[in-house]
Protein backbone atom coordinates (compact mmCIF):
# COMPACT_ATOMS: atom_id res chain seq x y z
CA UNK A 1 0.00 0.00 0.00
CA UNK A 2 2.01 3.52 -1.31
CA UNK A 3 0.77 6.79 0.10
CA UNK A 4 0.22 10.08 -2.85
CA UNK A 5 2.29 12.78 -1.14
CA UNK A 6 0.50 15.56 -2.71
CA UNK A 7 3.01 18.64 -3.21
CA UNK A 8 1.69 22.02 -2.45
CA UNK A 9 3.66 25.49 -3.44
CA UNK A 10 4.88 27.95 -1.73
CA UNK A 11 2.34 30.67 -2.62
CA UNK A 12 -0.50 27.96 -1.83
CA UNK A 13 1.31 27.64 1.36
CA UNK A 14 1.46 31.22 2.46
CA UNK A 15 -1.62 32.09 1.43
CA UNK A 16 -2.65 28.91 3.16
CA UNK A 17 -1.52 30.00 6.57
CA UNK A 18 -2.26 33.32 6.17
CA UNK A 19 -5.99 32.31 5.37
CA UNK A 20 -5.72 29.89 8.57
CA UNK A 21 -4.61 33.00 11.39
CA UNK A 22 -6.99 34.61 10.15
CA UNK A 23 -9.88 32.31 9.82
CA UNK A 24 -12.06 31.15 12.81
CA UNK A 25 -10.19 28.09 13.82
CA UNK A 26 -7.54 26.40 11.74
CA UNK A 27 -9.55 23.14 11.86
CA UNK A 28 -12.21 25.05 9.48
CA UNK A 29 -9.54 26.81 7.34
CA UNK A 30 -8.14 22.99 6.75
CA UNK A 31 -11.49 22.03 5.45
CA UNK A 32 -12.06 25.19 3.08
CA UNK A 33 -9.00 24.04 1.49
CA UNK A 34 -8.96 20.84 1.41
CA UNK A 35 -5.67 20.10 3.19
CA UNK A 36 -5.04 17.97 6.01
CA UNK A 37 -5.61 19.87 9.14
CA UNK A 38 -2.01 18.31 10.51
CA UNK A 39 -0.86 20.10 7.30
CA UNK A 40 -1.96 23.26 7.86
CA UNK A 41 -0.68 23.25 11.63
CA UNK A 42 2.24 22.33 9.96
CA UNK A 43 2.91 24.86 7.97
CA UNK A 44 1.63 27.28 10.44
CA UNK A 45 4.77 26.08 12.99
CA UNK A 46 7.20 26.24 10.66
CA UNK A 47 6.16 29.91 9.76
CA UNK A 48 6.82 31.20 13.04
CA UNK A 49 9.54 29.09 13.57
CA UNK A 50 11.36 30.57 10.64
CA UNK A 51 11.20 33.93 12.29
CA UNK A 52 9.28 35.31 8.72
CA UNK A 53 5.97 35.82 10.09
CA UNK A 54 4.45 36.93 13.05
CA UNK A 55 0.83 35.82 13.44
CA UNK A 56 -1.37 39.13 13.87
CA UNK A 57 -4.78 39.63 14.55
CA UNK A 58 -6.21 38.65 10.68
CA UNK A 59 -2.75 38.65 8.88
CA UNK A 60 1.10 37.62 9.16
CA UNK A 61 3.57 40.43 9.07
CA UNK A 62 6.61 39.12 6.27
CA UNK A 63 9.54 40.20 8.58
CA UNK A 64 12.18 40.22 6.00
CA UNK A 65 9.80 42.73 3.75
CA UNK A 66 9.54 44.97 6.58
CA UNK A 67 13.18 45.33 7.42
CA UNK A 68 13.64 46.61 3.91
CA UNK A 69 11.10 48.98 4.14
CA UNK A 70 12.66 50.10 7.24
CA UNK A 71 15.69 50.57 6.04
CA UNK A 72 14.67 52.47 2.95
CA UNK A 73 12.21 54.55 5.03
CA UNK A 74 15.71 55.69 7.54
CA UNK A 75 17.56 56.09 4.53
CA UNK A 76 14.75 58.80 2.75
CA UNK A 77 15.10 60.20 6.68
CA UNK A 78 18.67 60.93 6.36
CA UNK A 79 18.24 62.17 3.41
CA UNK A 80 15.39 64.81 4.34
CA UNK A 81 17.07 66.08 7.26
CA UNK A 82 20.77 66.43 5.44
CA UNK A 83 17.88 68.47 2.77
CA UNK A 84 16.57 70.49 5.62
CA UNK A 85 19.23 71.25 7.40
CA UNK A 86 20.88 72.42 4.07
CA UNK A 87 17.38 74.76 3.25
CA UNK A 88 18.12 76.67 6.89
CA UNK A 89 21.35 77.46 6.21
CA UNK A 90 20.55 78.74 3.20
CA UNK A 91 17.19 80.95 4.63
CA UNK A 92 20.12 82.43 7.05
CA UNK A 93 22.54 83.21 4.78
CA UNK A 94 19.67 84.85 2.48
CA UNK A 95 18.31 86.69 5.48
CA UNK A 96 21.71 88.39 6.64
CA UNK A 97 22.17 89.56 2.86
CA UNK A 98 18.66 90.75 2.90
CA UNK A 99 18.23 92.68 6.11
Amino acid sequence: MSKNKRTYTQEFINESVNYALSAVSVTTAAKELGIPEATLHGWIKKAKLTGNTIESPGKIIDIPKVMDELRELRKKVSILEEEKSILKKAATYFAKELG
